[in-house]
């Protein structure tokens, strides 16, 4: 997997941004073909700003078209990769709510603008969602009433470790607590890459906190 960042402001991310690192992305997905690996592309659109939801999906449409030309640029095999993005979401300061259903509208027309079909599968990353929010966004995903050519399922991080984490405490005892919370958050995932995860209805407990860290650096 290889991760490109680029980040939502009133001048960014520029023309020059989007370019290179399309041209980063395509040059690793190449390197990884030549040598019997699937490359994981992974152009992210972090949550940080304060831009509305049509905002998000105009840069995700440009960043996805960039990366696209550059992969047929560098001779890529599409039926051999991955795509891991984002979500289409507001910025976490946005003031504007919006609901799964209009997440996944932006999110999959963005997709169906610019991701080829042979592309075999997107494995979405969850961009500091709440686990809960990550797994009723993909199931949205999963429903929207728009023809979706692709497999798309998740790569999360932070939404799947959260609840399990938290229980877990570092402790030794609470390794069996800990087991059950993941596995728990890998069923219901699985649940909402097939379109029928139905919420659990409770954002009180750990899968309800939002994750999101501002200017998150790895």
């Amino acid at each position: 997997k290889w991760r490109c960042v680029l980040k939502i402001s009133e001048h960014t991310p520029s023309s020059l941004a989007i370019m290179e690192n399309a041209n980063v992305l395509a040059r690793y997905a190449s390197i990884c073909q030549q040598n019997g690996i699937v490359p994981i592309v992974e152009p992210e659109i972090l949550p940080d700003g304060d831009h509305d939801l049509k905002r998000c999906q105009y840069v995700t449409e440009k960043v996805l078209a960039a990366v696209y030309k550059a992969l047929s640029d560098h001779h890529v095999y599409l039926e051999g990769t991955l795509l891991k993005p984002n979500m289409v979401t507001p910025g976490h300061s946005c003031p504007t709510k919006y609901s799964p259903e209009e997440i996944a509208m932006a999110t999959v027309t963005a997709l169906r603008r610019t991701v080829p079909p042979a592309v075999p599968g997107v494995t979405f990353l969850s961009g500091g969602q709440s686990e809960e929010e990550a797994s009723i966004n993909l199931n949205a995903i999963n429903t929207c009433p728009l023809v979706r050519p692709w497999a798309l399922t998740f790569s999360y991080g932070r939404a799947l470790q959260a609840s399990a984490l938290s229980a877990w405490r570092g402790q030794r005892d609470n390794a069996d607590a800990a087991t059950e919370e993941f596995v728990k958050r890998a069923e219901v995932n699985g649940l909402a890459a097939l379109g029928k995860y139905e919420g659990s209805g409770d954002d009180s407990g750990a899968a309800g906190q939002s994750l999101y860290v501002a200017n998150h650096a790895y």
